[in-house]
């Protein structure tokens, strides 16, 4: 019997021996760095619209100012003209008389005769005509991650895009 016991003591130490070496062993593997397989990365993406000025040359018509704005050269020259013409109808009294119509019927006919002139008077001119627009871009601003491992599927926001692999810790949460 005393075999028999000594013999059972050795089995059992055996095999306590084992089992903690199979631990060991065991705790060993899992101390290293554990990876998930990535199913799926989707990028997250931010619209950014930013404003921006935009210039063109466009040809415009200007009304060409008058530096004489009473319209005096005309009024002298037409009162003038008018006036001579007014001194060779009559004689006399009535030859004076139809001086001074002359001259002012000839005044104000000059007058509107350059003011006619001037009225529509353009001159074409390039300006520069300048609008802000508004520009719409998209940016990536992180990457929804979507991972497995042993069986449990989580997904998580990265500020870079991973590979096929990602690290995890505690067996579930990505190391980034």
């Amino acid at each position: 019997m005393r075999k028999f016991v000594s013999r059972s003591g050795a089995v059992g130490m055996a095999a306590i021996l084992a089992t903690c070496l199979a631990a060991c062993d065991k705790q060993s593997h899992d101390d290293g760095p554990q990876y998930a397989k990535v199913t799926n990365v989707k990028p997250v993406t931010e619209s950014v619209t930013t404003p921006h000025q935009v210039c063109r040359d466009v040809v415009v018509n200007q009304p060409v100012h008058n530096g004489d704005p009473h319209n005096i050269a005309g009024t002298a020259i037409g009162a003038v003209a008018g006036g001579a013409v007014g001194h060779l109808v009559g004689g006399g009294s009535g030859r004076k008389i139809a001086t001074a119509a002359g001259a002012v019927g000839g005044g104000y006919a000059g007058n509107r005769l350059e003011q006619s002139r001037h009225d529509g008077a353009t001159e074409q001119r390039t300006v520069q005509r300048c609008t802000t627009e508004q520009k719409s871009s998209s940016k990536v601003v992180g990457y929804d991650v979507t991972y497995s491992y042993k069986g449990t599927t989580k997904t998580t926001r990265m500020d870079h895009k991973p590979g096929d692999q990602v690290q995890v810790a505690e067996g579930v949460d990505v190391v980034q």
